[in-house]
């Protein structure tokens, strides 16, 4: 099933998921709640990878499972907001990845929490270990002390005299700051002088890019909820500039990135319905350890390349999991 496909299955199916509608099933049949801090168009694929994977198991929504669906749109305020909502419906597992993890936390300890994505989830204190992570939260960790560092090699393979870097990071997202400042800890030795372009919310974009004047060579993308919610603004505005950019997953590359280094989110997505559906059947998440990523995608977008006038080395192509053109 093709992006495009993905997307129309689940805003057909979040159609259907109204809460008035279901208050009876609500009643009877185990449900879900999914808080996903971007929007349907920037995570509608990963949310319906959860979902597909859900079916597999032998949970249909609306016959042995009812789902509900909250998109925050990159509003952090939004994220207390659903999780206060879930707790009110009572449901019976939330789902949800990044920022949002730490609202829902915060919102329910009884409730179990399943997170897709989350950063740094030991040295946050959302669990207590990897192996046993006690209390009520479980999920998939992308912790990985060499990707901020690997990222910026990468880069240095597209552009060899790299010299100065910016750094778009959400400055209210703990873990966005800390990987922020690995790229900086990265980056001295290299010679490369790094720009901190640090935001809380979409209107920081625009006066971040406006500061920035030219003075950046190419731009590292921190990922979390709210670059993840703008990023054809983002991309937009770098390659109006001729940025070439590296983010944290494929899905940005679709909307102008150059290039991406990091784990596959459809493949998490669907890992966090393994985890939802042991929960379901008696599992606690205080008994199920935190998994991390193993494998990570190289991807290139050449369209985009090409529009800011860059030319990939040979060697790099041929070592991409995927060239977008």
């Amino acid at each position: 099933m093709n992006r495009r496909e993905f997307i129309t299955l689940l805003g057909g199916a979040a159609a259907a998921w109204p809460v008035a509608a279901r208050a009876q099933q609500l009643g009877k049949l185990p449900t879900i709640g999914c808080l996903h801090g971007t929007t349907l168009s920037t995570g509608g694929q990963w949310v319906a990878a959860f979902v597909q994977r859900l079916r597999e198991l032998g949970w249909i929504e609306g016959r042995t499972v009812a789902i509900e669906v909250r998109w925050a749109e990159g509003r952090s305020e939004r994220f207390a907001e659903i999780a206060a909502e879930f707790v009110r419906l009572k449901v019976d597992v939330i789902v949800t990845a990044g920022p949002p993890v730490f609202a829902v936390k915060q919102a329910t300890s009884v409730i179990p929490i399943v997170f897709a994505t989350v950063a740094d989830p030991l040295d946050s204190g959302l669990v207590a270990s990897l192996a046993r992570p006690g209390g009520n939260v479980t999920g998939l960790s992308l912790t990985s002390p060499e990707l901020a560092s690997k990222r910026l090699e990468l880069l240095r393979e597209v552009i060899p005299d790299l010299r100065r870097l910016a750094i778009i990071a959400n400055a209210d997202y703990p873990p966005a700051v800390r990987e922020l400042d690995e790229v900086d800890t990265a980056a001295r030795p290299l010679g490369i002088e790094t720009i901190a372009l640090k935001i809380r919310q979409a209107a920081d974009i625009a006066p971040a890019f406006e500061a920035l004047q030219r003075r950046a060579e190419a731009l590292y993308v921190v990922g979390d909820s709210l670059t993840s919610a703008n990023q054809v603004r983002i991309n937009s505005f770098a390659l109006a500039a001729r940025l070439p950019t590296i983010h944290p997953n494929r899905e940005r590359l679709e909307t102008g990135g150059l290039v991406s280094y990091g784990p596959n989110f459809p493949s998490l997505y669907r890992r966090a319905g393994d985890f939802v559906d042991r929960i379901l059947r008696g599992a606690k998440p205080a008994d199920i350890p935190v998994e991390q990523p193993t494998k990570f995608d190289l991807v290139i977008n050449l369209t985009t390349a090409k529009a800011i006038g860059l030319s990939i080395p040979e060697s790099f192509l041929l070592r991409a999991d995927e060239v977008i053109e």
